[in-house]
């Protein structure tokens, strides 16, 4: 499973992805209004400016994450057929 990157490796950047990625539940499994505490006056304003000059230590031109995964695709492509399939109605109306 890849659980994203930040655009790029500013603190700014990094605040967004981290904002968006530790507000799912799915990741932080504590009550709602006890964790929006804790990430929006511990978390957000001290942790993407030291994680920022993490990822920019090993940023080249890119984020790793998404470099392995583009890889990972581009290996993995020629091996799987996949065939579109749709089943029910299909419609471009709004």
């Amino acid at each position: 499973m890849n659980l994203g990157t930040p655009d790029e490796p500013t603190a700014p950047a990094v605040r967004r992805y981290l904002k968006q990625f530790l507000s799912d539940p799915r990741v932080i499994e504590i009550p709602k209004f006890l964790w929006a505490i804790i990430l929006n006056l511990f978390v957000l304003p001290s942790r993407p400016k030291r994680v920022a000059k993490a990822y920019a230590s090993i940023w080249e031109g890119d984020s790793p994450i998404r470099k392995i995964l583009k890889s990972q695709v581009e290996l993995l492509e020629p091996r799987l057929q996949i065939v579109p399939r749709h089943f029910g109605f299909l419609s471009i109306r709004r």
